[in-house]
């Protein structure tokens, strides 16, 4: 019976021990957190405007008639390629000779009709000085001939502008290009000022995008963009900044900005949907944490650092940053390992399992 209670206190504490023993352990397994983890590198880190827009012509025409006519015939249709000096269309001419033939049938029977008064006037000014005529029939003859010699220039004005109209008679290309817009047909009855083609040449594009006016400042001409195209969109193009008009829409709070491409481009055309990122700053060697990494307390920036194995609350300084990425001016090194997704749960010295460490790669490709 002594033995027996010699005994029982010593299996009490063992129980007790191993009891305690489970427990921290149990407890120490509920602190190990899975994470997925970056390192941070140092990389470059490239700030640039977002802008949507479309492709414009560089060099674009605007054809209309300078004179009222029928279109006799249509040199180009829509589509096809032409060179400074085609003829787009030509007017019916018949109508206009009718009227140069009316004009100078007109203009030569006015000048018969001035040299009628010009005798008459001569001859009534001879009778008025050898008293067989009165003053006021010499003024009667005066009148006639100043009359007839306005309305002269009258008919000649008229001959000159239906000789000029048959200049007229042809809409040509001013410029080597496609032919965008065709709005006339033969037959067709069109009016002065008509606009009836449109010409653009096709070796030299724009694009027009809009910038918040918040990015504005950011911007200056001869900045380089990269382009893309919903139309084709497996590729990125090259551009720059050529002209930022100084003027923001007061609806949309946007100021258009225009950028030229750097090289040709196969399948463009006026129109087309367009994204650009306009690069306005470049840092060399900035240490780069990503966003998804950082998190804010009391209005300061944390991330969760790996440090032997366990999670560390570090305190960051933030710099320039990107779509993506914050640079990392204060509180991480090169080679440190960052947990990315951080969750509230987090505390300090928990044991962090490594699900996955990420290789981090450039802005530009991440952006773009």
């Amino acid at each position: 019976m002594q033995t027996l209670q010699k005994i029982l206190p010593k299996y009490t504490i063992a129980l007790g021990v191993i009891f305690i023993a489970t427990v921290i352990f149990l407890m120490m397994r509920g602190n190990v957190v899975r994470v997925n983890t970056v390192a941070v590198k140092e990389m470059e880190l490239v700030q640039a405007v977002y802008a949507t827009g479309y492709v414009d012509a560089d060099i674009m025409a605007d054809l209309r008639t300078e004179i009222s006519g029928t279109v006799g015939k249509v040199g180009f249709l829509e589509g096809e390629r032409v060179k400074k000096g085609d003829k787009i269309l030509e007017f019916d001419d018949r109508q206009l000779q009718l009227l140069v033939q009316e004009a100078e049938a007109a203009l030569s029977e006015q000048q018969a009709a001035v040299n009628d008064a010009m005798l008459k006037l001569r001859r009534s000014r001879n009778l008025y000085r050898m008293g067989a005529v009165s003053r006021q029939q010499l003024d009667d003859a005066e009148n006639t001939f100043v009359q007839a010699d306005r309305l002269l220039q009258q008919r000649r004005l008229q001959h000159e502008s239906s000789l000029d109209a048959l200049t007229k008679l042809f809409v040509e290309a001013p410029i080597d290009g496609v032919l965008a817009l065709q709005n006339a047909r033969a037959g067709d009855f069109l009016s002065s000022a008509t606009l009836v083609a449109t010409v653009i040449d096709t070796s030299s594009y724009v694009l027009n995008v809009e910038i918040d006016e918040l990015d504005v400042p950011k911007l200056k001409v001869g900045q380089l963009a990269t382009i893309a195209l919903d139309a084709l969109s497996d590729d990125r193009f090259h551009a720059r900044v050529e002209r930022i008009v100084p003027q923001t829409d007061k609806v949309t709070k946007t100021s258009r900005v225009y950028l030229t491409l750097q090289e040709p481009v196969r399948g463009i055309q006026v129109g087309m949907t367009a994204t650009a990122n306009i690069i306005y700053s470049t840092i060399e060697g900035a240490l780069l944490v990503p966003k998804t990494a950082v998190f804010e307390e009391e209005r300061r920036q944390y991330v969760w650092k790996i440090d032997d194995g366990l999670l560390k609350k570090q305190l960051i300084t933030p710099g320039a940053s990107d779509l993506i990425y914050f640079e990392v001016t204060n509180g991480l090194s090169g080679g440190d390992l960052v947990v990315l997704n951080p969750e509230e749960r987090f505390r300090d010295g928990m044991e962090a399992e490594l699900a996955d460490t990420q290789e981090r790669s450039l802005p530009g490709d991440a952006g773009s």
